[in-house]
């Protein structure tokens, strides 16, 4: 189960991090590049770039969005997500627990 100590604004906690190396590690496998991804979503390829690289962050229909353009059902999305951040770890700012 997940634990939430506290919702940090930050772009930079470890559950981040993961979520964001996720989105990129589905990506490449699926053999979608980041302006493959943005011309399906009819946005630049910045906003993928980032997007990957925490500069921005999605919301929940944003990921949606994103996991329908590179063809992963989202509920997979989330349990690979989930799997990934409950593996020992809580979903709060690093250095803390």
């Amino acid at each position: 189960m997940l634990k939430l100590r506290f919702v940090s604004k930050s772009a930079f906690t470890q559950s981040n991090d993961e979520f964001r190396a996720l989105l990129k590690e589905l990506r490449v496998s699926k053999g979608f590049t980041q302006a493959d991804v943005a011309k399906t979503l009819g946005l630049p390829q910045s906003y993928v770039s980032k997007i990957e690289t925490g500069e921005r962050r999605m919301d929940f229909v944003e990921t949606a969005a994103f996991c329908d353009a590179i063809g992963v059902d989202l509920a997979a999305f989330a349990k690979l997500f989930s799997g990934r951040v409950s593996r020992g770890r809580v979903l709060a700012r690093r250095g803390t627990r």
